[in-house]
């Protein structure tokens, strides 16, 4: 009796440990980002670095953002501070990555692209 709890408690692990490993993404961790804005009378540029855990792309300073990248690498994401707002997606692969970006500050509205590397 003593040895079949045990190796139910073992496999039990076992399973857990497994599912946790599987949730983490292959892009997990820290990514600088540049926005460049190409059309509208938004900043040119924006840089920051946002966290990716799970899949799940956070920003600690960034109360309005959302964001996930899928297994694909396909990635997409939205913020929102005061006033501006902007959406985009694309794509990472390996430890770069690169996509399109629309939105506005204030009324104007604007649209670029992006750029990520893995910090």
């Amino acid at each position: 009796m003593k040895t079949h709890s045990l190796w139910m408690i073992t496999t039990s692990c076992f399973i857990a440990l497994t599912s946790a490993a599987q949730a983490r993404s292959a892009y997990d961790g820290s990514w600088d980002l540049v926005f460049v804005t190409q059309k509208g009378a938004c900043e040119p540029s924006y840089s920051f670095t946002v966290n990716v855990s799970d899949g799940i792309v956070s920003h600690p300073n960034l109360l309005k953002f959302r964001g996930h990248v899928a297994r694909s690498g396909a990635v997409h994401a939205s913020v929102a501070v005061s006033d501006k707002y902007a959406s985009g997606s694309g794509r990472l692969v390996g430890s770069a990555g690169q996509g399109r970006w629309s939105g506005h500050a204030g009324s104007s509205l604007c649209s670029g692209y992006w750029t990520a590397q893995r910090s």
